[in-house]
């Protein structure tokens, strides 16, 4: 899967999203694989919104177990963005974090982020077409 977004580089465990699916096993066991997501809405500092998505959507094009991740831009604050993503589970998520690509993209966001207005953990139920072909 590609998009001009890019699957990641998720700012220091700020990684987020929802969507889902029920879990598709690909073991043997139902329970081997959960569907993980995150979503969140994060604030840049003020006229750095452009600079922070161009940073987070430079990431790799294949993360392991990344099934999605959406940038957007918050259609009423001009300096907030929402992420959304979508791993086959959360070990796939936080091994991610130790990526090259996503440490380089944490250094390099860091200082353009004014805070974090709301996250979630979320469990994704109803996406199976991230899970086909």
């Amino acid at each position: 899967m590609s998009s001009n977004y890019g699957r990641r580089p998720v700012l220091a465990g700020l990684g987020l999203a929802l969507i889902g699916t029920h879990a598709v096993a690909k073991g043997t066991k139902m329970e081997d694989q959960i569907p993980f997501g995150m979503v969140g809405k994060m604030k840049a500092q003020p006229g750095k919104r452009a600079e922070l998505i161009a940073i987070l959507g430079s990431g790799t094009a294949a993360m392991p177990g990344c099934r999605a991740y959406l940038i957007a831009e918050d259609a009423k604050d001009g300096d907030a963005i929402w992420i959304t993503e979508i791993w086959e589970d959360a070990a796939s998520h936080k091994a991610s974090l130790q990526l090259p690509a996503v440490r380089d993209a944490i250094a390099k966001g860091r200082p353009l982020i004014a805070g974090f207005d709301l996250s979630a953990e979320t469990r994704p139920v109803d996406a199976a077409s991230f899970w086909r072909g």
